[in-house]
């Protein structure tokens, strides 16, 4: 028995080439799995070189009889994958800064971690006159009123609309005119926050951000004056970054699926959504790094979180009409890998098998043998 077994050892330690041309990605997981093949079926394994029929017609028995339970899989035909897992940080998307533009002494500051969405104030200042949040790519750099033209006009007349002050009939959300609707309107919402009527628009008394904050950071203070930084923060999408090594870079790119696994084990689907082209070299000289961007389509999975670690199971490589079987069926014989086959007679044969892609997700493995085709049952450990 022990001379068998060391001819099984002395075989190749890593499977083929993967059938779609490339080579194994991940050998040393791949040498690893071979070397628990080995020793999980290295007694049995040894009697089905010599003697490959002897638990034919037995159900309920090991490799060749090797006295161990077992069961039946059937061989499949799909598409399989082969993933890495690489760390990553759960955080939120953007970084946004709120600067004080029209003066005044801050006389109120919300908390660290509040949402302001549009409509809402931002801080307070003097007397307690709010400045206010309207979303918008352009920053504010001027005073509005009506006759005034501009993008930054624009992003006005779509706000007062989104934010229901008037219907698109009455004030066309993509003109660019600040017109004596746009007034009106614009009045109605001033009247809302407290702020007087004027149908004009001071620089300051608004901050046009690109989408909701949530605060980071409070860099003003009750008393100070409102010039300057006064608030840090984010927006509210949930955002997956990866420090990517710059050679898997070609790996990714936008839209491709991947899965996240939480800091309590659960796992949520997302979504690539950009892929750095810029390598950035690691501190002390490491491999070089490019940023990945995951977007989660159900960001509620997160909860709340703020610059967790996480893993990111990204696909490496795929292969369709794979025929595949789960990767405790091979058995590790001297001069490579096999299956066994519980033939419909009811017996047993060795099959001879290539190896190909590993789908780790899945457990299984892209085989190639000659007359092993999908719907064939071969035999795997007792569960």
């Amino acid at each position: 028995m022990s001379a068998a077994v060391a001819s099984i050892t002395a075989g190749p330690a890593g499977p083929a080439e993967v059938l779609d041309g490339r080579p194994p990605r991940r050998r040393g997981r791949r040498a690893a799995v071979a070397g628990l093949v080995v020793v999980l079926v290295a007694a049995g394994a040894a009697v089905a070189v010599t003697d490959p029929f002897a638990g034919a017609g037995r159900s309920d028995r090991g490799a060749a009889g090797n006295g161990y339970a077992t069961s039946l899989a059937t061989v499949t035909e799909g598409t399989l994958s082969a993933q890495t897992q690489v760390d990553a940080t759960l955080g939120y998307a953007g970084s946004y800064t709120v600067r004080g533009e029209a003066g005044g002494t801050i006389t109120w500051l919300p908390a660290a971690g509040a949402v302001i969405r549009q409509g809402r104030v931002l801080y307070r200042v003097d007397d307690g006159s709010p400045v206010f949040l309207l979303y918008g790519t352009v920053p504010a750099w001027r005073a509005l009123s009506e006759g005034m033209t501009g993008a930054d006009v624009r992003q006005l007349n779509h706000d007062l609309v989104a934010l229901g002050y008037a219907a698109s009939a009455e004030l066309d959300p993509g003109s660019d005119y600040f017109s004596a609707e746009t007034a009106y309107v614009l009045g109605l919402l001033q009247a809302r926050l407290g702020l007087a009527a004027t149908g004009s628009l001071p620089l300051g008394q608004a901050v046009f951000l690109p989408s909701a904050l949530r605060v980071t950071a409070v860099q003003g203070a009750l008393g100070s004056p409102a010039a300057g930084p006064v608030l840090a923060g984010s927006s509210t999408a949930r955002l997956v970054r990866i420090a990517l090594d710059a050679a898997q870079q070609t790996e990714l790119k936008a839209g491709d699926r991947v899965s996240v696994t939480l800091p309590d084990g659960s796992t949520t689907p997302g979504v690539v959504s950009s892929v750095g082209t810029v390598a950035t070299a690691a501190p002390g000289g490491g491999t070089s790094k490019v940023t990945v961007e995951v977007t989660l389509p159900d960001p509620a999975a997160a909860g709340s979180l703020d610059q967790a670690p996480v893993q990111v199971s990204i696909t490496t490589a795929s292969v369709r009409d794979a025929l595949a079987v789960p990767v405790d069926a091979l058995l590790a014989l001297a001069s490579g890998y096999a299956v066994e086959e519980a033939t419909a007679a009811g017996g047993r044969r060795l099959v001879p098998v290539s190896l190909g892609l590993f789908d780790d997700a899945s457990g299984l493995v892209q085989v190639s043998g000659a007359g092993l085709a999908a719907g064939q049952h071969v035999v795997v450990p007792a569960i």
